[in-house]
């Protein structure tokens, strides 16, 4: 699954401080694997960048309607319906949601159909391969109708409606990937959830000075992400961090034991976290007295991590993908 969304960088070489900058967003799907978000700034939205981070990666993937994922290779691409709804509630009048005479309310019927058999079969069932089943039987003939709804708009040139019947069609031979495996997601939702803290931030600290800072940023929002994803205390997360300091010389092995899956890890951030609430007065008090030591150690611990090779991140992120 992937997402990205505009960063504003003030110091890039030979760019205006205004020129868009891009921080993306890559995370594993819901294919009941360990969640794994990774974070990723470029200089631009090129398809390339892309390309670049999903090397060797074979298999689904979702995303949104940017036709720069089409450049990676092996990635066979599934359409959010998310997505779709939210141009086609966008075309419907105001105040004429139940005006089932209107084109676009009759393609969210559509929709809202889908949505509804999806939530019923992933609280029905487990298995991907049950839920794959349900999907043919009860859901690939809703698409189909819809595609055949489809064929048979034409609407105002300009209008909403327009634009939403054009994004649909852009976005034509996606919409029925999903009902190949019941590991696809049926929205990108996943994505944009883990992206939302960025932008929420991006409101109140506006930029970065430098790549330097858009790539540390990359790697923090990485890491307390991850940590959130896998049901970890952020704060205790990152303190166990920073005192075990991970390097470049640290193998996989070494490296995986200090992921926030790993079971170890869970446990002992756990037991932080029980003791802070047995003695939260003491424990205020360490977290302040320490609060400018562990900014910094931040970013020092920034500058490590930047230096861990990307295939590593690769290697756990896609391992077994295309299986």
């Amino acid at each position: 699954m992937a997402d990205e969304t505009p960063l504003q960088v003030l110091h890039e070489p030979e760019r205006r401080a205004q020129t868009k900058s891009y921080m993306w967003l890559f995370r594993s799907g819901e294919d009941g694997g360990t969640p794994i978000i990774l974070y990723k700034y470029s200089e631009t939205r090129a398809g390339d960048n892309a390309v670049d981070f999903l090397h060797g990666f074979k298999g689904y993937l979702m995303c949104d309607g940017y036709s720069g994922y089409n450049k990676v290779p092996d990635a066979k691409r599934t359409a959010c319906w998310a997505h779709i709804r939210r141009y086609l509630a966008d075309a419907i009048p105001k105040g004429k949601a139940l005006d089932y005479t209107l084109p676009s309310v009759q393609g969210m019927l559509y929709i809202n159909q889908l949505f509804h058999l999806e939530d019923v079969i992933r609280s029905k069932y487990s298995s991907f391969d049950a839920i794959k089943k349900a999907r043919l039987e009860k859901e690939k003939p809703v698409v189909e109708g819809f595609l055949s709804w489809l064929d048979q708009q034409s609407p105002t040139r300009g209008s909403r409606m327009d634009k939403a019947v054009t994004y649909i069609r852009n976005r034509r031979s996606y919409l029925s990937t999903y009902l190949e495996d019941g590991r696809c997601s049926f929205t990108n939702n996943l994505s944009e959830n883990a992206i939302r803290p960025f932008t929420v931030g991006r409101k109140n600290w506006l930029f970065c000075d430098t790549p330097n800072g858009a790539q540390a940023s990359a790697v923090v929002y990485t890491m307390v992400e991850m940590a959130k994803a896998n049901g970890v205390n952020v704060y205790h997360y990152l303190t166990y961090l920073l005192e075990k300091v991970p390097n470049d010389r640290m193998s996989d092995d070494e490296l995986e034991l200090l992921a926030p899956w790993n079971e170890t890890v869970k446990a002992e951030i756990e037991h932080r976290v029980n003791r802070s609430l047995k003695n939260p007065k003491c424990f205020l008090q360490k977290r302040n007295h320490n609060l400018t030591f562990h900014l910094f150690s931040c970013y020092i611990l920034q500058q490590i991590m930047l230096s861990i090779s990307k295939t590593r991140s690769q290697t756990v992120l896609y391992s077994n993908r295309s299986n």
